[in-house]
C-alpha cells in the first residue's frame, strides 16, 4: 500500500510540474515582446527600416527618401494606444553616416478620412507627384542628432481607435505613419511598435501593420535570411515584383504553400528590376514568403533594398508585418501510384 501511495504522490507532483512548465512556456510564447506588433515583425528577420535624408544618393538604397506604414486597429479594441518609434534620431549606434551626421527626419501620424489606402490610393505614396499626406494630422515631430533618443523609444499618442479611418472590409480603423528625410544625406535606421502602453511594448490583439513599398536594411551576416510577406487576395492570377538597389547581393526566392522556391531577377546598384510571377489557385488567400539570401564570399555590408509588388491589374499589394494566415510552408503535392489488386 505504501508503494502505491508514493507512486500516486509522485505522479501528482509530476503532473503539477508539467502543468507549470506548460504555463511558463505558453506565457513566453505570447509575451508582448515577441508578438506581431513590432515593425519589422518577428518573422521577417529584418533589423531596421531605413530612410535617408533628401540630399542622399539613391545608390545608397532609398529611392524616394520617405516610407509609409499603416496600422490596423480592430474595432473591438476600445482603449487608447501608442505608436512607438525605436531610435528615431539620426546619429549614434545604428544609423548610416555620410561624412558628418546632418540629417533631420520627420515622423507624422495621420488618421481620419484619407488615412486608409484602400479607400484613397494616393495615401500609398506610390504615385509620383501626388500628395500622399492625406488624412488628419494627429501628431508629428522632427528628429535630428539627439542622443537622448539614440537606441531608445519615442511614443506618439495616446490615440483613440476612432481617430483613424474605418475600413469595413477588415472591421478595423486605419492609421498612417509617414517617415521623411527632410534634410541631410545620412540614413536613419528605426523600427516601430504598436503598443497599449507609452513606456513599454504591450501588443494589441488582432492589430497588424502593412506597407506597399518596403525599404529596409539587411543584416551584415551571411547566414541571416530576411523575409517579407505579401498577401495574395482573391482574384489575383499573377504578381509583378520590383526590387531596387539589391547590389547583386545574393538571391531573392519566392516560397509559398505551392512554390518550393522560385528565384527572381535581382537589381544591382541604383536600378530597378522586375519580373512577373504566376499565382496558383492553392496560393489564393494566403501569404507569399519573399526570402532575401545574402551572397556568400565577400560580405556586402549595410545593404539597403526597396521592393514593391502589384497584381495583374497594376494594383499595389500589401506587405504585412505579421503574415496573414501565418508563415507559408511549402506543401508538396504527393501523387500515389495505384497498385493493381492481386488476383
Amino acid at each position: 500500500m505504501l508503494k502505491i501511495t508514493n507512486f500516486r504522490r509522485m505522479k501528482f507532483v509530476n503532473s503539477i510540474y508539467i502543468t507549470l512548465v506548460i504555463i511558463l512556456l505558453t506565457g513566453f510564447l505570447v509575451s508582448p515582446e515577441v508578438s506581431s506588433q513590432a515593425v519589422p515583425g518577428k518573422d521577417e528577420n529584418i533589423p531596421f527600416l531605413v530612410t535617408f535624408g533628401k540630399d542622399g544618393k539613391i545608390s545608397w538604397g532609398d529611392d524616394d527618401f520617405n516610407q509609409i506604414f499603416f496600422f490596423s486597429i480592430p474595432k473591438e479594441y476600445i482603449q487608447q494606444f501608442y505608436i512607438r518609434v525605436f531610435d528615431p534620431d539620426c546619429g549614434g549606434e545604428h544609423d548610416e553616416i555620410q561624412g558628418d551626421f546632418n540629417t533631420k527626419t520627420l515622423f507624422s501620424v495621420y488618421g481620419g478620412k484619407g488615412a486608409d489606402p484602400e479607400q484613397h490610393e494616393e495615401a500609398r505614396g506610390l504615385l509620383n507627384g501626388v500628395n500622399y499626406k492625406t488624412g488628419n494630422l494627429l501628431a508629428s515631430r522632427v528628429f535630428g542628432q539627439e542622443a537622448r533618443y539614440d537606441n531608445k523609444y519615442y511614443s506618439f499618442g495616446p490615440f483613440n481607435q476612432t481617430e483613424g479611418e474605418f475600413n469595413q472590409k477588415w472591421n478595423s480603423y486605419i492609421f498612417k505613419v509617414v517617415c521623411e528625410g527632410i534634410a541631410g544625406d545620412d540614413g536613419n535606421l528605426y523600427r516601430y511598435f504598436l503598443s497599449r502602453d507609452a513606456n513599454s511594448n504591450l501588443a494589441i490583439e488582432g492589430a497588424n501593420a502593412f506597407t506597399y513599398e518596403y525599404t529596409f536594411r539587411m543584416w551584415n551576416d551571411f547566414r541571416s535570411i530576411a523575409h517579407i510577406y505579401p498577401y495574395v487576395d482573391t482574384g489575383i492570377v499573377s504578381v509583378k515584383q520590383s526590387n531596387f538597389d539589391w547590389d547583386n547581393d545574393g538571391k531573392i526566392l519566392v516560397v509559398s504553400r505551392y512554390k518550393r522556391g522560385i528565384e527572381v531577377p535581382i537589381s544591382n546598384e541604383a536600378n530597378w528590376v522586375n519580373s512577373t510571377i504566376p499565382i496558383e489557385p492553392a496560393e489564393i488567400n494566403s501569404s507569399l514568403d519573399f526570402q532575401f539570401h545574402k551572397r556568400q564570399g565577400e560580405l556586402v555590408k549595410n545593404n539597403n533594398v526597396v521592393i514593391t509588388l502589384e497584381n495583374q491589374r497594376g494594383d499595389a499589394i500589401k506587405f504585412y508585418s505579421s503574415p496573414i494566415g501565418g508563415v507559408p510552408v511549402y506543401q508538396p503535392v504527393v501523387t500515389r501510384e495505384k497498385i493493381p489488386a492481386r488476383k
